[in-house]
């Protein structure tokens, strides 16, 4: 077992205070593992970084089609939304057109991500709905797949419906895995099945260039790229990475996950990224993150400048001073 090197410290003065031990992968379009650090090959929960892969039931079962779903929708299929006003008043017209509403959602209430909308509905006395959930957009995706197909909504989000045993057999195939591990539950609610990180790099190299697969799922995944590359802030929303990303480059399309994963797809190289921080820590999992895109020169100079606020934060205290830094180790990953 491959040993996983510290990528990321945290600096409070001139010392150290924290480090943080960080895997990343890098496979082509080929299936060729181009960088791997630690062990890329332990299976991991890949969390929110699958759902542009989940939302092909949406796509490939002609749902999308059916009911004359957006580009934004389909970001939104794939968003770890913020909840902020555009993207709760998006799904809840999304499923009305469905000739649903919110109750059908599996997922369960929580307040908006984005910290003025959640003070937003304190200030209006309202209480979180399952619209602002982060996964709304997704399970909105997935009920109209499930009226596609023609069973019931009731219970889509079970292992055995459906549209999971779709969104599963359309994993294991761009992971590159005969069959998939017994999953978790994730926090909204669905199966999450653990991937190698090496097989989530895979998945997200066919995402960057889905060329070399049957015509239907290649147009899919063409779709899914092309709508959150046109909608990033739909896909995370306002002081997010992801949305950050995406904004600052041309064709990096970014995909957080819970617990401290992250994905990209380099459409220009068809190269796939996975990153995993072990401790779950969203500040490691976001600066190695951005250091692999540099290492692939996969950042100007511009989008370097533009992304700096997560590739090397600055640590203040609350009296605004400066104390402290977050910054790769020096060499991560080239050196690891």
């Amino acid at each position: 077992m491959a040993t996983t090197p510290v990528a990321i410290e945290v600096w409070r003065g001139e010392r150290v205070e924290s480090r943080h031990r960080v895997r990343a992968c890098v496979v082509d379009a080929d299936g060729r593992t181009v960088l791997a650090v630690g062990d890329v090959d332990e299976p991991v929960f890949p969390r929110s970084a699958v759902k542009p892969f989940q939302a092909l039931a949406l796509l490939e079962t002609g749902a999308a089609d059916r009911y004359g779903v957006s580009d934004a929708e389909i970001a939104l299929a794939c968003a770890s939304h913020g909840g902020e006003p555009e993207h709760v008043s998006l799904v809840e017209a999304w499923l009305k057109r469905l000739g649903l509403d919110e109750s059908a959602l599996a997922c369960g209430p929580h307040p908006p991500l984005y910290a003025p909308a959640a003070a937003a509905l304190i200030r209006e006395g309202k209480t979180p709905r399952r619209v602002h959930n982060n996964c709304s957009g997704k399970h909105t995706g997935m009920l109209a797949a499930a009226l596609q197909l023609e069973t019931p909504t009731k219970g889509y989000e079970h292992v055995h419906h459906p549209v999971q045993r779709h969104v599963a057999a359309a994993i294991a195939e761009l992971s590159g895995l005969e069959a998939l591990p017994e999953p978790g539950i994730d926090g909204c609610s669905l199966p999450n099945h653990p991937l190698p990180l090496r097989g989530l790099a895979r998945a997200a190299a066919r995402l960057a260039d889905p060329s070399g697969l049957a015509p239907m799922r290649a147009k899919a995944l063409e779709r899914v790229a092309h709508a959150m590359r046109a909608h990033p802030r739909l896909v995370a929303g306002t002081g997010r990475c992801c949305t950050a990303v995406m904004e600052a480059t041309s064709d990096v399309v970014a995909k957080t996950g819970a617990e401290g994963v992250y994905l990209a797809a380099v459409c220009g190289r068809g190269l796939g990224v996975a990153v995993k921080a072990e401790d779950g820590a969203t500040r490691a999992a976001e600066a190695a993150f951005l250091a692999v895109l540099d290492h692939l020169d996969a950042l100007d100079e511009r989008a370097k400048a533009t992304l700096a606020p997560f590739m090397r934060p600055v640590l203040r205290n609350f009296a605004g001073l400066t104390v402290g830094r977050i910054a790769p180790v020096p060499g991560w990953p080239a050196a690891s």
